[in-house]
């Protein structure tokens, strides 16, 4: 059958020098069901789908070059909304819990059961090992300091963390994020996430755990964040769950990405004094205000707007709005995640914390995806510029 004329096609030996490989080489991916061949009236040898080519130069790591493009059925960014697998996080935060969602990302469902009684659990002897792990950091360190050093710990006391299997990764997921929110220093909270977690940041009675549920919700995934890029790295290269999390939770640490709520938070805090004095201070020092703008959202951030709105009035509110009026940007998600803290006497690093808990979600969704890849497929291609060989 001829090939379609819609359609351009390669020759073995160009499919060999696309993928940097051996004409064999290509026979044997034929063989392995990775391309399929097509024979053209006319013409000696098979031909082969550009198209199924250049999907295979992504998924390889017989070539030298990058993966310019990771195909993920997670997450989607368009027109300023944002979806979990199709659907738009701005109702998934309003109706759905944490662990739910979870259950979305990882597996595509949510109305199975797929936690029982204890959606995350929090064994009693893990938690007191995170706890102790915790108190090892110095005086003054951050919560994610503390949640580094509780991670590499917990990894090390798994004897079955290179168990790779999506329920047994899910399973390492459910209860690392449970021991982790337990072992948070602070009173223990019963009931949903957010209510589990909301002692641990705020002192403040009575709390909201709604809020800090949804705000899990919206942070859960971002796409092909930096440290989800270094997640699915690590999960590349078939590192356990543990240390796919750890992955994520360094390049989190750069103050260009993590740290950005800790900006937002305290530029909000002299804007509580006087917004006007501190916008102004802020554009003299020529650096960009902290919570406004994106780089992937044009108008609007819908984290943002879901967060707000369930926030509602009060003093924190209007100071935003003062804000916004004033700039030509819009408020993003840390400025949002900045007011929940500033309106409920959230500790100043607990942004932070809650967004490397998310996102840990987020990041076990790719690792899953991950793992279900050939291995090893991401290699950059370095450019020498160095001194030549004397």
């Amino acid at each position: 059958m001829p090939p379609p004329s819609d359609e351009h096609y390669l020759t073995t030996a160009e499919v060999a020098a696309r993928l940097k490989v051996k004409p064999e080489t290509v026979y044997a991916y034929v063989s392995r069901g990775l391309l399929t061949s097509v024979r053209a009236r006319g013409r000696r040898g098979s031909l082969f789908a550009e198209a199924d080519v250049e999907r295979l130069v992504s998924r390889t790591v017989d070539h030298p070059g990058a993966i310019e493009r990771i195909e993920s059925e997670l997450t989607l960014l368009t027109a300023d909304e944002l979806y979990y697998r199709g659907r738009p996080v701005r109702e998934l935060a309003t109706s759905q819990s944490v662990e739910a969602v979870a259950g979305l990302l990882w597996s595509g469902d949510t109305s199975r059961d797929l936690f029982g009684d204890e959606p995350f659990p929090g064994p009693p002897d893990a938690v007191e090992l995170a706890r102790s792990a915790m108190a090892v950091a110095p005086e003054g360190a951050r919560l994610t300091d503390q949640l580094r050093i509780a991670v590499a710990v917990l990894g090390a006391a798994d004897p079955l963390r290179f168990d790779l299997a999506p329920d047994s990764v899910e399973a390492a997921a459910r209860r690392l994020l449970g021991v982790l929110v337990a072992a948070l220093p602070g009173p223990d909270g019963r009931g949903s996430f957010g209510a589990k977690l909301w002692p641990k940041f705020s002192g403040a009675r009575p709390g909201r755990p709604e809020l800090l549920d949804a705000a899990t919700v919206l942070l859960a995934d971002h796409g092909l964040a930096v440290s989800t890029v270094a997640a699915r790295v690590a999960a590349s290269a078939r590192a356990n769950l543990y240390a796919v999390v750890s992955a994520g939770l360094g390049a989190l640490d750069g103050h260009l990405h993590g740290a950005a709520t800790t900006h937002a938070y305290e530029f909000l805090g002299r804007a509580l004094q006087d917004p006007v004095v501190a916008l102004s201070d802020q554009l003299r020092s020529g650096e960009p205000v902290p919570g406004f703008g994106h780089k992937v959202y044009r108008d609007r951030d819908p984290r943002a707007a879901v967060l707000l709105e369930l926030l509602g009035d009060g003093p924190v509110a209007e100071t935003v709005a003062v804000l916004t009026e004033r700039l030509p940007g819009f408020p993003n998600s840390d400025l949002a995640v900045a007011a929940m803290m500033h309106a409920y006497d959230f500790r100043p690093d607990a942004g932070e914390a809650l967004f490397a808990l998310a996102r840990t979600i987020g990041w076990t969704a790719h690792a899953l995806e991950e793992y279900a890849q050939p291995a090893l497929r991401f290699r950059a291609l370095g450019v020498y510029t160095g001194p030549q060989h004397l």
